[in-house]
This record gives C-alpha cells, structure tokens and sequence, in this order.
C-alpha cells in the first residue's frame, strides 16, 4: 500500500474526517487567539510580535510540505493563495496585535465577531450569488450592532485601535473566503501551509527591522503565548479551519464560527481577569442571532 492510499485509508476511518468537528475544533482554537497576543505582548513588541510569529509558522508550514513532499499549487489557485497570505499570514495578525496594544481582548473580541458575517459577504461576492434582501438586512442589522456597540465604548467615536480591527477582520474575511474555496480541491492544511509560505518574505523582513527597535524580554507568558500563536493561531487552527470548511463549505463552517467571541470573551475573564461590560456580552448575541438569519436566507 502506497503513502498516499494509506493516507486517505486513515483519513476516512479517523474521527478528524468529520469536516463539521474540524471546523469547531478550529474555531475553539482560534478563540485562545486574542488571550495569546496579549501574553506574546508581555514580552515583545507589537511589530516584533506579528512578524516572529509569521516566520515561526512558515517554518512549520514548510517543514510539513517536504516532509510529505506536497505538490506546488495549480497556477490557477496561486491568486486565492496570496489573498491568503496576505490576509491571514499579514493583515490579520499584524493589525489585531496593534489593536490589543490599547484594546482589551473583550472589546476586540466582539468587533472581530462580524468576522463569519464578513467571509459569508464575500464568498457570495466572490462567487456572483445574488443573496436576497434578508441577507442583505440581517448582514446590515449585525454590522450596525458593532459599530453602535463600538461608539458607546468610545464616547461615540472609533478608535485607532478599532479601525485596525475592521481593517483586520475585512482582509481576514478575504483568505477565509478565498482560502475555504481552494479547500474544495486543495487539502485544507496545504492552503494555509503554502499562505504562510508565501507570507515568509514580509515577516521575515518585519521581524529584523522590529527586533532591533523594540525591546524584547523573554518571560514566561510572552513564550507561551508566542509558542501558542505562532504554532497554533498562524498554522494549525487554520489547518483545522480549512479542512473543516473545504468539506462542509463556507456557508456551513461560518456558522459554527459564531461561538467564538462569546469563548474568546470567557478566556478574557478567565486568563487575563477582564472585567465585561453588560453590552460585551450582549452585542455577540445579536450579531450571531443576525448571522444564522443571513445563513438561512444564502441557503434559500
């Protein structure tokens, strides 16, 4: 029996072959996210940070495609890759981590919940679906919920650091849309592998032009949490995420995205002793309330 027949003989007697287990077991890693910068943050800089973390992931994603000697993408599917690299090897980590500098993890947390609503958004987009007026309304109502909840946290105006999330969840939602669609064909962890690859370049140069500038004091929560990020939130969670969204679809894997701000708003209060205010927990409620209807109306 070859490598590869023995491969896909495990992948169907495994338990892991469940593409909706996947994806939930992608998102309650995802969840550690925002807790992890914060600890990565105790001990390096924000630049600094976002770029070691992207290298350190390249260097796993890379190891893991010579060791199974994965094939190099199609050239049709380079594109989608560095829509992926770029959103979620770049944008998304570098931007959350200036963010948490001022923001707290809660707060974040709820401004990154618009996220599934997002990638749905722009799978349909991208895909030239008409998604009727229900969408449309639900996508608007969960969309005003945040902003309404981010202007009353600010005296009515945005923050620098909320404008990074919106910029980060935007460009996030761009590689999980683009990202799930390659997923279809491409083996989930390849897609992210070969997006943090293609990142490698831009982190690397962002780590030796932060490392110098910015002080770095090497405490235990900051390896922690960079270890954390770096292996599991650049790298392995997507590999969860990916392979979970390419056999159930986007639509359907964005759905069970919704539990991730409310568990990301528990380990903010568990781990880094956050105090919540009433409207953090309730803002995640509406917008998950407003993405199961935008869900129905793009399956109908």
């Amino acid at each position: 029996m070859d490598a590869q027949h023995s491969t896909l003989t495990l992948t169907r007697i495994s338990p892991l072959s469940n593409g909706t287990f996947l994806a939930s077991l992608g998102v309650a890693t995802f969840s550690f996210s925002f807790p992890g910068t914060v600890w990565a943050l105790d001990g390096f800089g924000p630049w600094s940070a976002a770029g070691v973390r992207g290298v350190l992931a390249a260097l796993i994603a890379a190891a893991a495609l010579l060791w199974t000697r994965a094939p190099a993408p199609g050239r049709a599917d380079w594109p989608a890759l560095l829509v992926v690299a770029a959103g979620c090897g770049i944008g998304f980590p570098l931007l959350t981590t200036l963010a948490l500098q001022t923001s707290s993890t809660a707060h974040s947390a709820v401004v990154i919940g618009l996220l599934p609503m997002a990638t749905a958004t722009i799978a349909a987009l991208r895909t030239r679906r008409s998604p009727s007026a229900v969408f449309w309304a639900s996508a608007g109502t969960g969309a005003l919920a945040v902003i309404v909840f981010t202007l009353s946290q600010n005296r009515g105006r945005p923050t620098v650091a909320d404008l990074y999330l919106f910029a980060a969840l935007l460009i996030c939602a761009a590689g999980y849309a683009e990202g799930g669609r390659v997923s279809a064909h491409m083996p989930g962890w390849r897609v992210i592998a070969w997006g943090v690859v293609l990142a490698a370049p831009v982190n690397l140069a962002v780590s030796a032009w932060a490392l110098p500038h910015e002080p770095v004091h090497l405490t235990a929560k900051a390896v922690v949490g960079m270890a954390y990020i770096a292996a599991v939130s650049q790298f392995g969670s997507f590999v969860l995420w990916y392979q979970g969204m390419g056999r159930i679809g986007v639509p359907r894997a964005s759905q069970l995205q919704l539990a991730q701000p409310l568990l990301t708003l528990v380990w903010a209060v568990l781990l880094l002793g956050e105090h919540l205010t009433a409207a953090a927990p309730v803002t995640p409620v509406v917008v998950l309330a407003c993405i199961v209807v935008t869900q129905r109306a793009r399956a109908s």
